[in-house]
């Protein structure tokens, strides 16, 4: 069952073309990499599906219980709703409310109390609130900054507030998770720690992953399938294998000098 289609998506600034004629299709449950070298159109695919950019062109399909949907066009929040939640490539957390009030806003999206159930704080606002703090405190257990709750983000080490970007796409309840670059900035230990927590999470909550990544060591151990961009266009896609060995993909990275080596 397809989760994601997206048809020559195109996405031009001027007389800039970041991504050109972009075909990837996604089934649900499945774990894909997007990579490519800096500057390849990764992180514009992205902002593409989930609402920041604007296609020139192309089709985003997104799959809810096996109907289709085009949401390209549609503005972030209303994708976010659909069920697609993402990180940042540069963390972009609320570093001056608390861990456990950045994962509140995230989990707000499907509150259903009524603006004036809120302004007069009548029992179902108080209900409900007490129903969410239970919620997000189970989520940060299972990333293990429970303990944290209380704490300003900013203060938090950079691999925990990496985490917590994770935590709060996750309150969103979503079906697809775009990850951009998460493991940037750790170091081999803690890059291991995260491969094990995506490949858990998405066992554990049904879900399928999009993937940015440079670190090859955690792109290969997890993803399934990995799409390769240069210069916004898909050079290749393939298991990791194969990507591994494709010529194209080797020239991407390396430069042209490399078939001299």
């Amino acid at each position: 069952m397809p989760i994601l289609s997206i048809k020559k998506l195109t996405k031009s600034f001027g007389g800039l073309m970041a991504v050109s004629n972009v075909n990837i299709e996604m089934e649900k449950g499945e774990l894909i990499g997007l990579i490519g070298p800096n500057g390849a159109g990764k992180t514009t695919v992205f902002n593409l599906l989930t609402g920041i950019y604007e296609p020139s062109s192309g089709t985003i399909t997104f799959y809810k219980d096996g109907v289709g949907k085009e949401i390209q066009g549609l503005k972030p929040h209303a994708i976010c709703k659909e069920g697609v939640a993402r990180t940042f490539q540069n963390i972009r957390l609320f570093k001056d409310l608390t861990v456990l009030d950045n994962v509140r806003i995230a989990m707000h999206k499907n509150v259903k109390y009524g603006l004036l159930s809120s302004f007069l704080h009548l029992p179902s606002y108080y209900r409900e609130e007490k129903e969410i703090v239970e919620k997000c405190i189970e989520l940060l257990k299972v990333f293990n900054l429970e303990h944290k709750k209380n704490e300003y983000a900013k203060n938090l080490p950079y691999g925990e507030q990496r985490r917590l970007e994770i935590v709060r796409a996750m309150a969103t309840d979503p079906k697809l998770l775009l990850l951009d670059e998460p493991a940037a900035g750790m170091n081999p230990a803690e890059s291991q720690k995260l491969t094990e927590l995506i490949a858990w999470l998405r066992k554990e909550f049904d879900l399928s992953i999009l993937l940015i990544e440079h670190d090859m060591s955690v792109v290969m151990k997890i993803c399934e399938r990995i799409y390769v961009l240069d210069h916004g266009m898909v050079i290749a896609n393939g298991a990791p294998e194969e990507i591994k060995s494709n010529r194209r993909v080797i020239e991407a990275y390396l430069g042209e000098d490399v078939n001299n080596a």
